[in-house]
């Protein structure tokens, strides 16, 4: 069955050959779209040229998670050709062009590429196949029923004739396209690519250095640039030594921001040592005080205050009234930065009438935009070549980075790379919100739930970003995982009370909402296994009757790690529970606790994320994710002091080590189900698991992240 909201156009391609556009909807626009009445705005374009290779114009962006692998294994398996056929191309700034249909417009994330881009590209390259085939029957005087295509090329199975591609394009891209209604689209069975483990297009590059990220562009005539930024948010720049900073060796310029300075020469090595000259004072203003037990004790006021309601079922106070007992806890999750390999970078060339911009970033349209604003040029002066990320979670959908970029270009002549310091990139970070939950269960004499409330109190990341997705007084990004829990709750009430932190930036964080809330439902789950004295996977098996794909994974998962119980001596045993991003995943962790140090020696991950088209990649994704998640629940905590961010670079925004990673297995259910998405699951799903594995060792429930320094306050 196709989607008959997408539309295609074929046409000749520029020098010979077939291409083809491809149109979708977004989702905001769904609704209203048809056939008649919505104008053709290709987002995709596929050109098969006279040598027979496969040219992809990429919508999305690769940042590690393998969308430059897999979302061309979906053309190669339906157009039959190799996947070393298909050749990519970085697209251009264009949200009607290259609009994400998942959210609207041209953006990589939310795991969103492979649930976007599954049936879309699929239907291209069938519809392309069957332009192809119907060019060589008619060549051959045949029926197209009598051809089939393989690997390449059209085959004319009586005759034994046979055509390549590239002789075929030019007649197949004169031929009327076939309505996306007849587009057949291949039986999983017949599938030779999708579901198979299949090596990354780019591994080579990744090692012998010839990939290019951002940080690798290199111009004529250009120049680096280090920056000084007011270590206060809110704070501006009050003076600097100038001369000072010019008087060092390949030194060209210093320029004055608002809020700080860069200071512009030959190398980067130069521009950091023309910094450390300036002498720079600053104008901490209103925030020149402020401390992390400020910002949340006005969350705290926040939340009495008052909230909006997001789901309200059942009879939640009744159900409290008449229950048994009543168990409530508080949770706590710090600001945490992104801290991508890839530090910030942008290079910009500004002229009197264009604005050319190479950099990694996940939101080409908004750069291009943020860029012209700056500018004041049209935004069609405005060029942005992308590039690999680096590491995005989250850090590269923001574009302060690019702003920050052209707001110094326009003062050098020359193009500028802009580089953050590691320090730069953590001290002023747009950061992971805090956030501070109510939760509390009522439970039945068997210790069974019969009421669920759940508070949240914290910043709306998406009601910044995309302030029309914030409705009511909440938005489903922030709820995510609280909203709609995994288990049958007779009695629910959820609420949100939004806080914004005082000119403190925050932003998406890899796994955003449910990494949040995800951790706060499964810890609490946890704990009312504890109150009824129950196995804590029974006691979720319980809850699960009415969602057999949860079950199944959670089954699953503590088949393969061989749960027995989550306590033995001084290793723990955690597990989590989830449905996030599209995707059912259920974790168990092994953690070692020996003098406060908790040391996580094996995670066992089951999953059913619909369809897995590279297994390959989805077991990298879990293990990426799931070593996010550990360094972010054992150590991730940004704090701050006198309005400054206490954490500067890995020595004290600690990370985990190679030597502390752990034994990960992943299990993937097999499933004809379309995608869900996968770059974000393993991280939401891997933090509660810690937590509970540190309670099962330890008896210590950690109910305020991050663990090590809960366990820290309180030895065990």
């Amino acid at each position: 069955m196709t989607d008959r909201r997408l539309f295609l156009k074929a046409m000749a391609a520029a020098g010979g050959g077939l291409a083809l556009h491809i149109a979708i909807p977004s989702a905001r626009a769904r609704d209203a779209a048809t056939a008649a009445t919505t104008a053709f705005e290709p987002n995709a374009l596929v050109r098969i040229t006279a040598d027979g290779k496969v040219h992809l114009t990429m919508p999305y962006v690769e940042m590690g998670q393998g969308t430059y692998t897999s979302v061309p294994m979906l053309i190669a398996e339906e157009l039959e050709v190799d996947l070393k056929d298909v050749q990519l191309e970085h697209a251009g700034a264009d949200d009607k062009r290259y609009v994400n249909p998942a959210l609207g417009f041209q953006v990589t994330g939310g795991s969103t590429t492979m649930r976007a881009a599954w049936m879309p590209m699929r239907q291209a390259g069938a519809a392309a196949r069957m332009l192809l085939v119907q060019a060589a029957a008619q060549q051959w005087q045949v029926d197209p029923a009598s051809c089939r295509a393989e690997h390449g090329a059209v085959i004319h199975a009586a005759s034994g004739r046979k055509l390549p591609y590239g002789a075929l394009a030019d007649a197949a891209a004169r031929l009327p396209l076939p309505d996306p209604k007849t587009i057949v689209l291949k039986d999983p069975k017949d599938f030779r690519l999708i579901g198979k483990v299949t090596r990354r297009l780019d591994t080579h590059g990744k090692l012998d250095g010839s990939a290019q990220y951002g940080i690798d562009v290199q111009l004529p005539g250009m120049k680096v640039a280090a920056l000084a930024i007011t270590p206060v948010f809110g704070g501006r720049l009050a003076s600097l030594n100038e001369a000072a900073a010019l008087k060092v060796p390949g030194v060209r310029q210093v320029v004055r921001l608002e809020d700080g300075a860069a200071v512009v020469a030959d190398n980067y090595a130069a521009a950091q040592r023309g910094v450390q000259q300036l002498d720079l004072r600053w104008d901490d203003g209103p925030n020149a005080k402020l401390g992390t037990a400020d910002i949340v004790a006005d969350m705290v006021r926040s939340a009495d205050a008052g909230s909006a309601k997001v789901r309200s079922e059942g009879d939640p106070e009744q159900a409290f009234r008449n229950a048994a007992r009543v168990i409530e806890a508080t949770y706590e999750q710090p600001f945490l930065a992104h801290a991508a390999m890839e530090p910030m970078n942008c290079t910009v060339h500004v002229t009197p009438d264009s604005c050319e911009i190479w950099t990694g970033t996940q939101v080409m349209t908004l750069a291009r935009g943020v860029a012209a604003k700056v500018t004041g040029l049209p935004v069609e002066k405005v060029t942005v070549h992308n590039f690999l990320l680096g590491g995005g979670f989250g850090r590269r959908l923001e574009i302060d980075g690019v702003e920050r970029a052209v707001r110094v270009a326009r003062e050098v002549r020359h193009p500028v790379k802009v580089i953050w310091s590691r320090e730069d990139d953590i001290q002023h970070d747009m950061f992971r919100p805090y956030f501070y939950d109510r939760i509390r269960a009522g439970l039945d004499a068997g210790g069974a739930p019969v009421a669920w409330s759940h508070h949240v109190t914290g910043s709306s990341v998406l009601g910044r970003f995309l302030p029309a997705a914030f409705n009511n007084g909440w938005d489903s990004e922030t709820l995510d995982g609280a909203e709609t829990p995994p288990y049958a709750f007779k009695s629910i009430k959820v609420d949100y009370t939004r806080h914004e932190p005082p000119h403190i930036p925050t932003a998406f964080w890899r796994g955003v909402g449910p990494t949040h809330n995800v951790f706060v439902v499964e810890s609490f789950i946890d704990e009312l296994a504890a109150a009824a004295k129950a196995d804590p996977l029974q006691y979720r098996l319980a809850l699960l009757k009415q969602n057999p794909r949860a079950e199944q994974v959670l089954r699953l998962a503590a088949q393969k790690a061989g749960w027995k119980g989550p306590r033995a001596g001084k290793t723990g045993r955690g597990l989590s529970v989830q449905y996030a991003f599209g995707t059912y995943m259920a974790m168990v962790v092994d953690a070692h606790i020996e003098d406060g140090e908790v040391r996580v020696s094996r995670v066992v991950c089951a999953l059913d994320c619909g369809v897995a088209v590279n297994p390959d990649t989805i077991r990298a994704q879990v293990e990426g994710a799931a070593i996010f998640g550990i360094s972010g629940a054992l150590y991730g905590n940004v704090t701050f002091k006198d309005g400054r961010v206490e954490q500067s670079n890995f020595h004290d925004y600690r990370v985990l080590r190679m030597n502390e990673t752990p034994v990960i297995e992943t299990h993937i259910v097999a499933s004809n189900e379309a995608p869900g998405g996968m770059g974000e699951p393993g991280t939401s799903a891997v933090m509660p698991a810690l937590a509970n594995a540190v309670y099962a060792a330890t008896g210590q429930r950690v109910r305020k992240l991050p663990i090590a320094a809960a366990l820290a306050a309180t030895p065990t």
